[in-house]
């Protein structure tokens, strides 16, 4: 027994509140909302009448068991949607399954590139805000007043070429710069809070500190030759022949002459421009805080030589703090003294903000930075998710390993940034109770610039990254898809140039390297080359070096490397381009992402279409359904007119429901206003929808339009015929209509019989390759049958067996033609077949005795 529909009064309860709208009985919004049917004989687009499968269902059956299906389905548990809204948060195009799901792909990159945009951003800030122009400012100050000012000698820092050139810098201009002690005016500051301060605004943090190195007295071999002459051999630095003696009784009072180690000093080595120095030697800080006691104390060392030839290296470090600018400056001034004589200069400024938080920037920099760290612990639940579903096939990818040195480097640099924070509280408490004493900086100025470069890869790398989720359009990924194309190539190239280069550079090295600074090392004479390429050179150099030799490597190496190599390379990757540019043109893109905003927006447009739509329905309806007009509509007479109009009986059922107050199933004239007055609400706040949202797009055709089945040119009758209806009904919806859902039923019936046809017709020709199978096997039994009564028939003549030969092949044509005329007529033979046997006939006839005599000449020679 059908179940029985519920009367009016019951059915008020006996469906879902979703449906409540009606004055008096509607919702607290006072709104009336119809929500889309179901049809699953009508997707919204062609791609969704794919099943879960990927597979388009075949019939209307297939349907209706996924909807049993579907319906059966178990809710989920809240305890499952927490566990599925958790793990979707690392859901990846890696993690899912998204080759067969097209929306699902889009849905995927979308979110992983927003979320990577996200991280990006948050990158930036925190790095950008470590650092600033004012940076700049200040390196350039300091260098400035080091660097570039005059001693009475006329020489700067920068000019230092030997011994008398270094004390006339340290005595002087050295001194002048730690120490201001007099106003712009020419007045001695008195107040002692204005004094250890560089420009008035730098404070001086402790006290500056020399540190010499030194190697031992005939440290080096002298030819026996010159040994009468040369008592003393002072060969270049290395740790190994350090000179490690103190002489502390002969200079009582000062440090100079007492050598300390690296750990005592907690010193670090140092890359200079001959060598590599360590961090120990004979120290001694400045004594005092002011320029009398240094300025003594410089003398001291120039009177008692405290530089002698066994000396290969003076370090001068302090370190000045700006707290306008929350920055320091970690200064070092490293003095050479090769084993050649003379004095090479070199000088490190390093401008770090080494106490982060400070200002309220600062404090929104920190609260960035946590983020920051909640993206690494994200991504690194992200790639291990990766890695265990992929294995050891994640690190194939370029990608993936890209990813993994990101999130290496980024937790190196939070470590650092812990580590740092922690160090430098401890320097300035020490520095603080001693501020007598030398401030080392220079351990966490150098990492923390170690620390900066790290941060500045990180951030490069992650903008290369953005090409991972931006690859599903054709043209981002020409770069990648051509350097991949020619890597081959490329490598093959790589080796032919370099050895060509490297020939150059040790040629270069030997010809010009005693004369020439560019070609001084191996390293330089490296980098030289790659500089004429960019056509950055000193040609007269060159010929000033070597008459002949110069010209002559100069003009090989541009006509080898420059027009012969160089031009290869680049004809490698135009022509790989080319290549690539038209495979592309021939591609289409993986999806097109204005495609996708574009169908969400018409989704939005169509829904509110749909909806408006039915509103109108409903008001046709509450006009034409009573057809007595006795101001009374009976629940029949409503529910025929909505089920010509395509409205299920669930939905008729519910809207009558909910305005039949009194349960008599018939709606008074009350309470049809009631009803036409919450339509019209619903009505004028749909079409206010619509209008903000069409501000913001083009407004589409109708909602009708979107659906768009590539059927054959029979059926466009069908859809002018349907159009036309849908005209003339004057609403357009999303929904079916009667006429369309008639339309729709005539198509599907007309590709069940074509599919009908086609399987009949499979079928028959299936069958005929049964027959022809069989026919082929009796043949063959005759064959044999035939060959053995002439086995059989050894003693008989030749005209015996003749005979015999064309009796059993004239019946065996009579048996062929009467399979072949039965076939004929019950499956209908064709022309050519006909015209095969009779020709098979003719061929064998007696008299002609062509056939027979083969045949039994075959057999003859068989049984022979």
């Amino acid at each position: 027994m059908p179940k029985q529909r519920p009367d009016s009064a019951q059915s008020r309860t006996a469906w879902s509140d979703d449906l409540d709208f009606g004055s008096g009985h509607a919702r607290p919004d006072n709104q009336f909302e119809f929500r889309p049917r179901e049809d699953p004989d009508l997707p919204d687009s062609p791609d969704a009448m794919e099943n879960e499968y990927g597979q388009k269902p075949n019939s209307r059956s297939d349907r209706g068991k996924e909807q049993t299906q579907v319906a059966k389905s178990k809710p989920t548990s809240f305890c499952g949607k927490i566990g599925k809204g958790i793990r979707s948060l690392w859901a990846t195009r890696q993690t899912e399954e998204t080759k067969g799901n097209r929306e699902l792909h889009v849905k995927t990159t979308l979110r992983e590139l927003i979320i990577y945009i996200v991280f990006l951003v948050i990158l930036c800030v925190v790095t950008f805000g470590m650092t600033s122009t004012k940076m700049y400012y200040y390196t350039k100050v300091m260098s400035d007043l080091f660097l570039s000012t005059s001693h009475d000698g006329g020489g700067t820092f920068q000019t230092l070429t030997n011994v008398d050139d270094f004390w006339k810098f340290s005595r002087q201009t050295l001194l002048k710069g730690l120490y201001w002690e007099k106003w712009y005016n020419g007045e001695d500051i008195t107040n002692p809070d204005d004094l250890g301060y560089i420009y008035y605004e730098n404070k001086l943090l402790g006290i500056p500190r020399l540190r010499q190195l030194k190697v031992s007295r005939n440290s080096c071999m002298v030819h026996e030759d010159f040994m009468n002459s040369i008592r003393h051999c002072y060969d270049s630095y290395s740790e190994n022949l350090e000179d490690k003696t103190s002489d502390t009784a002969s200079h009582p009072g000062y440090t100079a002459w007492t050598y300390r180690t690296e750990d005592e000093l907690e010193g670090s080595s140092h890359w200079g421009q001959l060598t590599t120095y360590s961090g120990a030697g004979y120290v001694q800080e400045m004594v005092g805080n002011n320029y009398t006691s240094a300025k003594a104390l410089m003398d001291h060392l120039f009177n008692e030589r405290w530089i002698d030839r066994g000396t290969r290296a003076v370090f001068i470090d302090f370190t000045v703090y700006n707290a306008n600018i929350n920055l320091f400056c970690v200064i070092r001034f490293l003095v050479e003294f090769p084993a050649t004589g003379g004095a090479i200069p070199s000088w490190t400024f390093r401008t770090v903000k080494l106490i982060r938080y400070v200002t309220v920037q600062d404090y929104f920099i920190m609260a960035c930075e946590c983020i920051f760290f909640l993206f690494i612990v994200y991504y690194i639940v992200e790639e291990s998710l990766e890695i265990k579903k992929h294995k050891l096939s994640y690190f194939k990818n370029v990608w993936n390993i890209l990813d993994i040195l990101v999130i290496l480097i980024a937790i190196l640099c939070v470590a650092f940034d812990v580590y740092r924070t922690m160090a430098v509280d401890n320097k300035l408490s020490v520095l603080l109770a001693n501020p007598d004493k030398y401030a080392d900086f220079e351990f966490l100025s150098y990492w923390q610039t170690r620390f900066d470069n790290a941060i500045a890869i990180a951030v490069f790398l992650a903008w290369i990254k953005i090409f991972k989720y931006i690859s599903f359009n054709k043209t981002m990924t020409q770069l990648s898809s051509t350097l991949g194309r020619c890597a081959k190539d490329l490598a093959g190239f790589a080796v032919m140039f370099f050895i060509i280069f490297l020939a150059f550079t040790q040629l270069g090295y030997l010809l010009f390297g005693t004369q020439v600074k560019d070609f001084s090392n191996f390293q330089n004479s490296f980098f030289t080359l790659f500089r004429i390429i960019l056509g950055d050179f000193d040609f007269h150099q060159l010929e000033a070096a070597n008459r002949v030799l110069g010209p002559i490597f100069f003009m090989l190496f541009v006509f080898f490397v420059f027009f012969v190599l160089i031009n290869m390379f680049l004809a490698i990757i135009n022509d790989t381009y080319s290549e690539v540019k038209g495979d592309m043109a021939n591609q289409k893109n993986e999806f097109e992402m204005g495609d996708y905003f574009k169908r969400g927006y018409m989704k939005m447009v169509e829904k509110i279409n749909f909806k408006r739509d039915k509103i109108i329905d409903i008001q046709e309806a509450l006009k034409s359904a009573d057809i007595n007009h006795d101001q009374k509509l009976q629940f029949e007479e409503w529910r025929t007119d909505l089920k010509t109009r395509g409205y299920a009986d669930s939905e008729i059922e519910a809207l009558f429901a909910k305005y039949d107050v009194d349960g008599d199933r018939i709606l008074d004239a009350d309470e049809q206003k009631c009803l036409a007055k919450d339509l019209q609400d619903q009505k004028t706040a749909i079409n206010k929808e619509y209008d903000d949202l069409e501000k913001t797009g083009n407004r589409p055709g109708t909602a009708r339009s979107r659906t768009s089945f590539n059927d054959d040119s029979a059926e466009e009758s069908d859809d002018d015929e349907s159009g036309t209806k849908s005209s003339r009904s004057g609403r357009a919806s999303s929904g079916v209509s009667y006429e369309e859902f008639t339309v729709l039923s005539r198509r599907v019936d007309r590709m069940e019989h074509s599919i009908g046809s086609i399987v009949s017709k499979i079928d028959a020709v299936l069958v005929k390759l049964e027959a022809m199978e069989k026919a082929k096997l009796k043949r063959r039994e005759t064959m044999g049958k035939i060959l053995d009564s002439i086995t059989e028939s050894d003693g008989n003549s030749d005209e015996v067996k003749r005979e015999q030969m064309e009796k059993l092949v004239r019946e065996e044509l009579e048996r062929w033609d009467s399979d072949t005329s039965f076939s004929g007529s019950g499956r209908g033979a064709s022309p050519s077949s006909g015209n095969s046997s009779r020709a098979l006939r003719a061929r064998s006839r007696p008299g002609s005795g062509t056939n027979v005599d083969f045949i039994y000449d075959r057999g003859y020679q068989s049984n022979v």
